[in-house]
């Protein structure tokens, strides 16, 4: 019971029910109180963003250099195309599909929120753009002086950051998310909306499939291997990440799942299926694309233009490798560009969070499962070169 409760899941699914039945009963003085509490704990999290971008990306950088390699380049490489050709498979689909979903973007006669009762900013230190630009800057500098002591302080800072994101963010979240249910519960809102979520989480898992039917395909002409001599191992895996919503956690049936198969080389699995469940987040990253495009369209009337989609998730690519180990951590860590290059509101970012949080486990499995794919691409990529070291061994 102790760990249902704990469960993020759990405690966001009581959040939204609570928001939702203190907004329909709640007269105009409590949503004016409860209108506050959303906008205080708002500025709390928006205050963390620009921190949690550096403190994970910078660090990131760094600890690659510790395994710098080819191989790891080309994984790198791999990792981030894939989650970024999710992400436009997820695009284009939105766009063809959200205009169909009969999506109301104005209500009529919805109540008015009352306003603040007092307003108190905590306006961040920095922008996101410029965490970002300082996180990479620092990240490669400390590479190329090869500056231990500074590196040891990354890590410090983001061992901060994963407490406060632990401890702080995680915790009020779901309280963020009641009062910004309690909100639109009131407005009366709500239930025009609620419909639409369960398609797209339904569409959402379907996209996965698609993308696991690519990334194997791809896998097995890169490699010259049947691809199912992969992915038929990989049920635990998938179901364990369902289970955990952890990639960190499932990593260990993941390695087993993986070795059994008989067209991977044991080294390049030792390597890739460990480094994919920290850098590739395919699953995660196209949820992540199609739950914005269509709470933009909920709560703005319209769907991010092509541009400003292209920018988003060509940087959220880059996030996604620096993402949190945390349920929801793809999300957390490019909740900075989703407000800063899409706009997005206090209720979008709630919205955004909670959505994305119901369906966390399945982007997991689906960035699990992926990890089989790209093992096999690099299996297919540095067979000759493994084929040689072990020749020469030997000689």
């Amino acid at each position: 019971m102790s760990k249902l409760k704990d469960n993020l899941i759990v405690r966001l699914v009581i959040g939204v029910a609570l928001g939702v039945i203190i907004g329909l009963n709640a007269s105009e003085s409590v949503i004016g109180i409860v209108n506050t509490i959303k906008f205080i704990l708002g500025q709390i999290i928006f205050f963390t963003v620009p921190l949690i971008v550096f403190g994970f990306i910078a660090p990131s950088i760094t600890q690659m250099k510790a395994n710098a390699s080819k191989m790891l380049g080309v994984m790198l490489g791999l990792a981030y195309a894939s989650s970024v050709g999710a992400a436009l498979m997820s695009m284009v689909a939105g766009y063809l599909i959200i205009p169909h979903l009969n999506i109301v973007t104005s209500v009529e006669g919805l109540k008015k929120i009352p306003d603040l009762i007092f307003k108190v900013e905590i306006p961040p230190p920095f922008s996101v753009m410029t965490a970002l630009a300082l996180a990479l800057m620092i990240g490669l500098a400390v590479i190329w002086s090869k500056s231990e002591l500074c590196e040891k302080v990354l890590n410090e800072v983001q061992n901060i950051m994963l407490s406060i994101v632990t401890n702080i963010i995680i915790p009020i979240l779901p309280v963020f998310v009641a009062t910004t249910f309690a909100g639109l519960a009131y407005e009366g809102s709500i239930t025009k909306q609620f419909p639409v979520f369960l398609k797209v989480i339904v569409i959402v898992l379907i996209g996965h499939y698609i993308w696991l039917a690519v990334l194997y395909g791809l896998g097995g002409i890169i490699s010259g291997n049947n691809p199912w001599e992969v992915l038929r191992h990989y049920g635990p895996a998938y179901l364990t990440a369902v289970g955990t919503m952890s990639s960190a956690a499932t990593l260990p049936i993941a390695l087993n799942c993986a070795r059994k198969s008989k067209v991977l080389d044991l080294e390049i699995t030792n390597f890739a299926v460990p480094m994919g469940a920290t850098v590739h987040l395919c699953g995660s990253v196209l949820t992540e694309v199609f739950f914005c495009m269509t709470i933009s369209k909920i709560l703005y009337g319209q769907v991010p233009p092509l541009g400003t989609m292209l920018l988003f998730i060509f940087l959220l690519g880059i996030f996604a490798i620096g993402a949190p180990g945390v349920p929801g951590g793809t999300v957390m860590a490019s909740l900075g560009i989703i407000i800063s290059v899409l706009g997005f509101k206090e209720n979008g970012t709630a919205l955004m969070l909670t959505v994305f949080a119901l369906q966390d486990s399945f982007g997991t499995a689906c960035n699990v499962t992926g990890d089989g794919a790209l093992a096999l691409m690099l299996n297919g990529i540095f067979r000759k070169t493994l084929a040689k070291e072990q020749a020469a061994q030997n000689n």
